[in-house]
């Protein structure tokens, strides 16, 4: 197979293998034929595409070689007479249109995969199989299980969808905010998973993971480009992938932000990303969740060295987003922005009221060590580090956090206990 050929196949596949999804199920009801059917069609166009050409529209042509797989296997399947008419009305529909044509029928799929009846990582294994076209054993790497846990993890999903007459549709109107939150929610998983892997046996970070959330959020702002919240986790997305490369070190330990080389960071995706904070702002309306988490890394972003960071900017904007999500881990981060404007001991009150929720989360105590160590209190520093260290599960995170426990001088005897 020639190279062009090959790229032309990648390049359908990431481009065209949910409408190709969505188009089957849209019009069989059945995820399984879909998808079955479409990976079929695939593997035709790696056999036949080398001798044949790229079809001028390869959409088109794969949609197609799809919807004749499919009624091959309902043939194959259905010795019933109404199967085999249904087969046979179905082959003669039209052809399908433009592969733009059924984009509605993507944001139908994605809608289907992250249906709240569906346990949070049921929705991401099924939204990367269906929509994103990661193999399940891929799939099943990303999130360090077994190949056939995944599998049936995603066979029971599709299962319950069909059983529970789960909707292929768009939500109302009323419903849409809602069910769109859900949707960001397995895309900023997704998301995170790969920019910070949590497994001690995988690489700290994970491009193929953020790549793929990244592509899928920009689908999605595709389909609904009024929608704020979907531009703002796009932007959060886009400023925080842009830190990447400098974000492990080449020993393969994590760089904190004011330690990482900016120089390093990659310019283009975040004049993107400032781009979209910059049009939300516009627009006037009360910014969301994403949106304001994608602002404070435009303010990170933009400054020349840690130095030049507008923290009071940064405090304003976590007091914002604290008005609309006063968790304890949107306080923590607030706290290490209010180290940089009132002090580490402003900080460590604030932090310190947090211990009886976030006591089984590394980074509370990763926080409350740095700031005793800036205040002087090695023993209890190191203590807090131990415990980091402990909780921690990437290997970036606990070379970063070893260092800096290492770094401490002698234990403090004069802590009180």
């Amino acid at each position: 197979m020639s190279d062009d050929i090959a790229t032309a196949i990648t390049r359908a596949h990431r481009g065209e293998w949910a409408r190709v999804v969505a188009a089957l199920a849209r019009r069989f009801g059945d995820l399984d034929i879909a998808e079955e059917a479409t990976a079929e069609a695939f593997a035709t166009a790696v056999e036949r595409w080398p001798a044949d050409g790229v079809p001028p529209n390869p959409g088109a042509w794969l949609t197609t070689t799809a919807q004749r797989k499919a009624i091959d296997r309902i043939r194959r399947e259905s010795k019933r007479d109404d199967k085999q008419k249904e087969a046979r009305m179905l082959h003669d529909d039209d052809p399908p249109g433009p592969s733009g044509a059924i984009d509605d029928e993507r944001l139908r799929l994605i809608f289907t995969c992250c249906h709240p009846a569906l346990a949070p990582e049921t929705r991401i294994a099924l939204t990367l199989r269906l929509v994103g076209g990661l193999t399940v054993p891929e799939i099943a790497r990303a999130f360090l299980v077994q190949e056939t846990a995944m599998g049936q993890r995603i066979t029971r999903a599709k299962a319950k969808i069909k059983a529970a007459r789960i909707p292929y549709r768009v939500p109302s109107a009323e419903d849409l905010p809602a069910r769109v939150s859900g949707v960001l929610a397995v895309l900023f998983l997704v998301f995170n998973e790969g920019y910070l892997a949590t497994g001690p046996d995988t690489p700290p970070v994970r491009h193929e993971l953020t790549s793929e959330a990244i592509r899928l959020t920009r689908v999605l702002r595709e389909l609904l480009p009024g929608d704020g919240e979907v531009a703002g986790l796009l932007a959060l997305m886009l400023l925080t992938e842009a830190r990447r490369t400098a974000r492990v070190s080449a020993g393969g330990e994590l760089v904190s932000l004011d330690e990482q080389d900016r120089g390093a960071w990659d310019k283009a995706l975040i004049a993107e990303g400032h781009r979209l904070v910059r049009e939300r702002l516009a627009t006037g309306v009360a910014p969301g969740r994403y949106q304001i988490l994608a602002a404070i890394n435009a303010v990170h972003t933009d400054a020349s060295d840690a130095r030049a960071t507008d923290w009071s900017q940064i405090v304003a904007l976590y007091d914002l987003l604290v008005r609309l999500d006063p968790s304890p881990v949107v306080r923590l981060n607030r706290s290490v922005a209010v180290a940089e404007l009132d002090g580490p001991e402003v900080a460590l009150a604030d932090v310190d009221r947090l211990g009886d929720k976030l006591d089984g989360y590394h980074a509370f105590h990763a926080t409350r060590a740095d700031l005793l160590r800036r205040l002087g209190r090695s023993g209890q520093s190191r203590a807090a580090y131990d415990r980091a260290i402990e909780l921690a599960g990437n290997t970036a995170e606990t070379a970063y956090l070893s260092r800096r426990r290492d770094q401490l001088g002698q234990r403090d005897t004069s802590i009180h206990r």
